[in-house]
């Protein structure tokens, strides 16, 4: 029988300092059960204090899936969880269609479109990946050369008990037991059975038009890579994708079977969830995993050209501080400071924590540890640059250091002081950036250095502004993308139109030249010269109009390929910006938090952010005036585990705007119902370590509450077109009298 437990949301950084403690980082979801917060010691728990905690609190992080002991002053109330048994299945059967139910439109949408469509599109779980590996990792044992692999099609799903055991524990089970036929069959079982895409919408459409356009096998490989790079990508895609094309360009150069066979047995099981794909010819999905396949599959680390850097400027005695330490014992060697005391060296940690601590830090952030390899003296620099982590190896030698022949710095932390002064383009022209924003072991949370309220005010005014300027550029740059997309789509159909016509126009011509030749010779002999005339004028006005048909499609591919390449660009300069949005925001709020500690006055606090009580911009950064608003108490909106029918039946009758915030059948995430021109819209609120919200990079607030007062300022319109409403009527507040 499932028992409650509560989850809350951590809003500092804690580090773990006794064995028994688990570590926070803000953002992180935490599940406590409520025996264990029964007995918390000295505290009475009566009902409803689990929304305030006091105290040390025993639970699960659910991002590091560890057990232990957290602050309950470091968390917020998140709301009630049910901790149930296990599914059995997790390679689930597809549902039916209900009949006669209302049947969702499918279609490529701008990002950001599809979190507030009202439908709780499924994602691919973490454990995908790692299925994925394992069952890869255990193939390759065999050997890649036997020609048969992958060939014929597969007998079956694999074996039902490695399934299950795949299922359960996919890093412990023994997969030693199987044949190369049971893996390659569960493999491709695995992948068919997958309930969500492998491939997102963001960037289908952009694979497939790709796959048309490009000459070359080798040429469309590359331009593959590039778009599959998109931050836009969820990381367990992006990691089943580089498992998967690596494994299959490994087949192919092994067995000498080529690159088109693999990809037309992996086609269907890649692409069968992707969005309009039963409108696409499947020839364009072989053909991308094919040109995937040919140039060596995607890869996790980009390997930097060779070019030797220039010599190193003399070190002065105060630019010593990067490690913050002398030079005595210094673990690399030379002048510059200890490696071991360097802010941004954080040692022997795996590339999955890297990846933690650099996402969504802008262009320039780095830090160093040890290589994968676990040779002394070995390093490896990971650098953000173009929303991607860039991972440079650090080579060692006679004492010297860098990142290619020939090594001219004297230690690790000589080589890094270097390089934030001086761009890395001196090593790699790609990389015009230098190392400007360390990821210190050191640095605490709390960003706030000023310490009086006028001084944290001018500040917070500051970093607003910057904030308000950057989202007002996404926002242009969001609809110039949204606009120039639907214009793509349309010039797309257009083009598919265009080639019909031409097809028809073409059969014409051919019918008419195959019939005239007959006609032409029985007039001939007949003497009859006007209607040969009539015959050639009329085939000479077919053939004009085929050409003038042809040059219009030519004209309208051109114009499209330069827009699409113009969108593209767009879509770079939103990505580019997603992170500064993020960081501005983090640190915005950490200014807030310190000016209310302070008790500084709501509307002193406004006046630094410029709003005006009658035009709040910001959801909770509210008017004194409004904080009676209903919106405030969450049990007058938050429902908890309530259902799709069941939200429907609740907001029955109620006016455009009403609304509730439920738990969603999706894993960690909720769900908003709001009644829009009398019908009820269903929408995912996304939980991410940085936040909630319907889709990025607006997935910055740190409660539900938040977001609900957010959206009771400003409309859902622009995530999606036909959500032109504001979250204003609270489900249990009163209503508006007169109003449907």
């Amino acid at each position: 029988m499932a028992s409650d437990s509560f989850q809350y949301r951590a809003l500092f950084e804690y580090k773990r300092e006794r064995g028994d403690d688990i570590s926070l980082q803000p953002g992180d979801l935490l599940t406590v059960p409520k025996a264990s917060l029964m007995a918390v010691p000295g505290l009475d728990y009566q009902d409803g204090d689990e929304r305030s905690p006091k105290g040390w609190l025993h639970g699960t992080n659910e991002r590091t899936k560890e057990k232990g002991d957290f602050p309950g002053t470091f968390v917020e109330y998140v709301g009630v969880v049910r901790v149930g048994p296990p599914a059995v299945k997790s390679w689930p059967r597809p549902v039916p269609p209900t009949p006669g139910g209302a049947q969702t439109a499918g279609g490529a949408q701008p990002p950001g479109a599809a979190a507030a469509s009202g439908v709780e599109v499924e994602l691919l779980s973490e454990a995908a990946p790692v299925v994925v590996w394992r069952l890869i990792e255990a193939v390759e044992k065999h050997g890649l050369n036997s020609e048969s692999l992958y060939r014929a099609p597969p007998a079956s799903s694999g074996p039902a008990e490695l399934r299950q055991a795949l299922d359960a524990d996919p890093v412990s089970v023994d997969l030693d037991q199987y044949d190369v036929v049971s893996l390659t069959d569960a493999l491709r079982g695995f992948l068919q059975d997958l309930p969500a895409p492998i491939i997102p919408a963001t960037v289908y459409s952009e694979l497939v038009y790709t796959a048309q356009e490009s000459q070359s096998v080798e040429e469309c490989g590359e331009r593959l890579k590039r778009i599959l790079e998109s931050p836009s990508i969820p990381q367990a895609n992006h990691q089943l994708l580089v498992h998967l094309s690596r494994h299959l360009a490994r087949v192919s150069q092994h067995s000498q079977a080529g690159a088109r066979p693999l990809g037309q047995a992996f086609a269907e099981a890649v692409f069968k969830h992707s969005p309009l794909s039963a409108d696409v010819n499947p020839e364009h999905h072989v053909r991308i995993l094919e040109a995937l396949i040919a140039t060596g599959g995607l890869m996790e680390m980009q390997a930097a050209p060779a070019l030797p850097p220039k010599p190193a400027k003399p070190q002065q005695p105060s630019s010593v501080g990067v490690g913050g330490g002398s030079s005595n014992g210094a673990k690399d060697g030379g002048a510059g400071g200890s490696l071991q005391e360097a802010e941004w060296y954080w040692g022997d940690i795996s590339r999955e924590e890297v990846n933690d601590k650099l996402r969504d830090m802008p262009d320039g952030t780095f830090l160093v540890r040890d290589a994968s390899t676990k040779m002394q003296g070995d390093y490896t620099l990971t650098l953000r640059k173009g929303g991607n982590n860039k991972l440079i190896k650090i080579y060692h030698r006679d004492g010297k250091y860098g990142f290619s022949d020939p090594l001219t710095f004297g230690s690790v932390v000589e080589l890094i002081s270097h390089y934030r002064h001086e761009s890395l383009a001196q090593y790699n022209t790609k990389l015009d950036v230098k190392l400007m924003y360390p990821i210190s072991r050191f640095q605490q949370d709390q960003l706030v250095k000023e310490d009086n309220i006028d001084a944290v005010g001018k500040k917070l005014q500051e970093y607003h502004n910057q904030y308000q300027e950057k989202s007002k550029e996404y926002d242009r740059l969001y609809e110039e993308y949204t606009k120039t997309s639907q214009e793509i789509q349309m010039k797309r159909t257009a083009i598919e139109a265009f080639n019909e016509t031409i097809k028809i126009f073409e059969e014409q011509c051919h019918t008419q030249e195959r019939y005239s030749k007959d006609y032409i010779e029985r007039f001939r002999r007949e003497g009859n010269d006007k209607e040969i005339e009539r015959i050639m004028m009329n085939y000479e006005k077919l053939k004009s109009r085929l050409g003038e048909i042809h040059d219009s499609k030519v004209r309208l591919e051109q114009d499209l390929k330069t827009q699409a390449m113009d969108n593209r660009e767009t879509d770079k300069k939103m990505n580019s910006l997603k992170p500064d949005l993020i960081q501005l925001r983090k640190i915005r709020d950490q200014y807030l938090v310190w000016l209310n500690h302070k008790g500084v006055r709501q509307k002193r606090i406004n006046d630094w952010l410029g709003i005006k009580n009658e035009n709040t911009d910001e959801g909770y950064f509210v008017s004194e005036e409004d904080e009676n608003l209903p919106h405030y108490d969450e049990k007058s909106w938050f429902v908890g585990d309530l259902n799709r029918t069941q939200a429907e039946e609740l907001l029955l009758g109620k006016p455009d705007g009403a609304f509730l915030i439920r738990e969603s059948s999706k894993k960690g995430c909720y769900a908003c119902s709001v009644v829009v021109e009398g019908e009820v819209k269903h929408c995912v609120i996304y939980s991410t370590p940085r936040g909630f919200g319907f889709a990025e990079p607006y997935n910055l607030y740190s409660s539900l509450k938040d977001l609900v007062l957010h959206y009771h300022q400003a409309s859902l319109v622009q995530h999606n077109d036909s959500l032109n409403v504001r979250l204003a009527y609270p489900v249990y507040a009163q209503m508006p009298s007169g109003r449907r």
